[in-house]
């Protein structure tokens, strides 16, 4: 009896157990929490990429503008001040301590001020960042002076003359010397290319009278744009006697505007006893209160006497020796100066005439 009762109870636990282990089997499975949206992500990247365009292209124009503005001295000094105050270099014999304090320090002893002060929404993270985003663009400004300051440099070397003093001193005896500097092309000399006979070079009519002579009174220095390479042997041909005393080719101009300009102030001569003679003198030179035009001349031209007319004016000024000889220049401004010079001597000589005739 006993034995018949176990059975059944045994049988209808397992029946049961095997109803709910059917029943777990069966039932449907749990939905899965949904894989965290990524629509967010892309928004983040767009945003710092137009975040790094607009920092990049804003930084360009700023340094575009400062460039087109500012000299790099002016913008060095208007950002002294700022850049100063990032510099934290330690001192001579500082440790490696002493060293990270002077570059963290400040940010230290502000947290534990604010620390002190229960400023607990400001973290050490905050300062860190502060420090970077003050030194970070110092650096940058130290950097873009350095950078442009050397391409200043290179830039200088292409367009200012190769040296301040593009003649040597004149000896003590000779500081009284007034210096003729003449063009070359289309003044002394003319050069065509044509297919059949390639460079010709043409001396002007005149030119060995006009060289002789005048080296007795002037120190003579031709200063052209032409380079090295032409200049040499066509004064080597041209003044055979050297009265010629220097040669200036083109690394002695000054590149300006698409142009080659003779600057003056470069000789190393008194601005007072300075006279530059050439064909395209105004166009060419950039102190036009000492410049002396002449008629350009052509190879076709063969009976110009531009240059011996001027001999007796270029002579005149030496002998007459005056202080300065730009406001003479001035006083001849928009008139042929040898036709002129001749009409004042002619007037000169009238009224000295009379002057006698009056006293006798």
């Amino acid at each position: 009896m006993s034995l018949r009762i176990l059975r059944s109870r045994f049988s209808s636990v397992a029946s049961s157990s095997s109803k709910r282990f059917l029943s777990t089997n069966a039932a449907p499975a749990a939905p899965q929490p949904p894989p965290p949206s990524s629509a967010t992500s892309p928004n983040r990247w767009n945003f710092l990429k137009y975040a790094v365009i607009g920092a990049f292209t804003g930084t360009t124009l700023l340094t575009g503008y400062a460039s087109y503005a500012y000299s790099a001295d002016e913008i060095d000094e208007k950002t002294k001040l700022f850049r100063q105050s990032a510099k934290n270099t330690p001192a001579d014999g500082d440790t490696a301590l002493d060293s990270w304090y002077g570059i963290f320090g400040t940010s230290v002893l502000w947290y534990n001020m604010l620390i002190g002060l229960n400023i607990s929404r400001l973290t050490f993270l905050d300062f860190m960042l502060a420090e970077i985003s003050r030194t970070v663009p110092a650096k940058a400004i130290e950097l873009y002076l350095d950078t442009r300051r050397l391409i200043e440099e290179q830039v200088r070397s292409y367009t200012e003359p190769y040296t301040d003093k593009l003649l040597p001193d004149l000896l003590p005896q000779e500081q009284h010397v007034f210096t003729l500097v003449l063009d070359l092309n289309e003044t002394l000399i003319h050069y065509i290319w044509t297919r059949d006979t390639g460079w010709q070079t043409f001396k002007r009519p005149g030119v060995d009278a006009f060289l002789e002579h005048l080296a007795q009174f002037y120190e003579i220095v031709v200063y052209t744009d032409e380079q090295n390479m032409f200049v040499d042997p066509v004064i080597e041909r041209l003044d055979p006697k050297h009265c010629i005393r220097y040669r200036l080719s083109r690394p002695a101009t000054k590149y300006q505007d698409g142009k080659h300009y003779r600057d003056l102030t470069k000789l190393n001569r008194n601005p007072a006893k300075v006279m530059y003679l050439s064909g395209h003198a105004l166009e060419s030179c950039l102190q036009p209160e000492n410049c002396v035009p002449i008629k350009p001349w052509l190879q076709t031209d063969k009976d110009d006497t531009a240059l011996v007319d001027f001999i007796p004016f270029l002579e005149f000024v030496a002998r007459s020796s005056p202080a300065d000889i730009r406001p003479v220049l001035q006083s001849y401004q928009g008139s042929d100066i040898p036709s002129e010079f001749i009409r004042r001597s002619k007037e000169h000589m009238r009224k000295s005439q009379g002057q006698k005739r009056f006293w006798k």
